[in-house]
């Protein structure tokens, strides 16, 4: 079974092509658990239109903000297989099959993506490209350069990696979940384009945030405090 999870917030634009890239390649049995994390605009109405038994619809009415939002839907995974999903992006028609296939002889898969504007242009054809990606867990703990729609695991990989640790600023989910997987499991990376990864300046996430606009004292400090708690969930 696989659980496809979507952290929501005032997507209503692009949420609708989201689901309709997902819903296809989905088996009966599949689900799409979708967290909204308190939209003032269509986007739950949106969802509710697809009037499919698949969409599962919750709202975090606790702790607010992307980290917290994908924590709270990650606990309604159900499935063997957990993708992690943005609202703004667009999936290959074989995303599902070729994840599956790694995931076969892994536990954490992280595949390249492209990247697309608002309109849905193309605007670079590999985002490891365009980030430097280093694939190692070192390289990784330096700089941060993966996507975190990107990723798919086994349920393992959940149960150790929830809950997440308390401080959310200094430890974003998709930072804390793939180096879960890097230090614990076997992972592979693809360098299949599985994601049309949207950036439109709207994104509730963002790849700078620890980029040039912080310091260098709290990259230091951010990558101590995610390798203090990797460390604490092996005593």
């Amino acid at each position: 079974m696989v659980s496809v999870c979507i952290a929501t917030y005032n997507g209503e634009k692009f949420i609708r092509r989201q689901i309709e890239t997902i819903l296809p390649q989905l088996s009966a049995g599949d689900e799409i658990i979708v967290s909204d994390d308190g939209s003032s605009d269509a986007t739950v109405k949106i969802l509710e239109t697809f009037e499919s038994p698949q969409i599962k619809i919750v709202h975090n009415r606790g702790r607010h903000g992307y980290t917290a939002n994908y924590e709270h839907v990650l606990g309604y995974a159900k499935g063997d297989f957990i993708f992690l999903t943005d609202q703004d992006d667009e999936w290959h028609p074989d995303k599902l099959k070729r994840t599956l296939e790694e995931l076969e002889t892994c536990d954490f898969v992280l595949s390249d993506a492209s990247v697309i504007d608002a309109e849905g242009n193309e605007v670079s054809a590999s985002f490891f490209e365009l980030r430097g990606s280093n694939r190692s867990f070192w390289g990784t703990v330096l700089k941060f350069g993966f996507l975190g729609c990107c990723i798919a695991f086994r349920r393992r990989v959940l149960e150790k990696a929830l809950p997440f640790p308390k401080e959310h600023s200094m430890c974003s989910h998709d930072n804390w979940i793939t180096l879960v997987a890097m230090a614990y499991y076997r992972y592979r990376i693809v360098d299949d384009k599985l994601v049309r990864y949207r950036r439109h300046g709207k994104n509730v996430s963002n790849i700078d945030r620890i980029g040039r606009r912080t310091s260098v004292f709290f990259k230091i400090k951010y990558r101590l405090y995610i390798l203090l708690n990797l460390v604490k969930r092996v005593l």
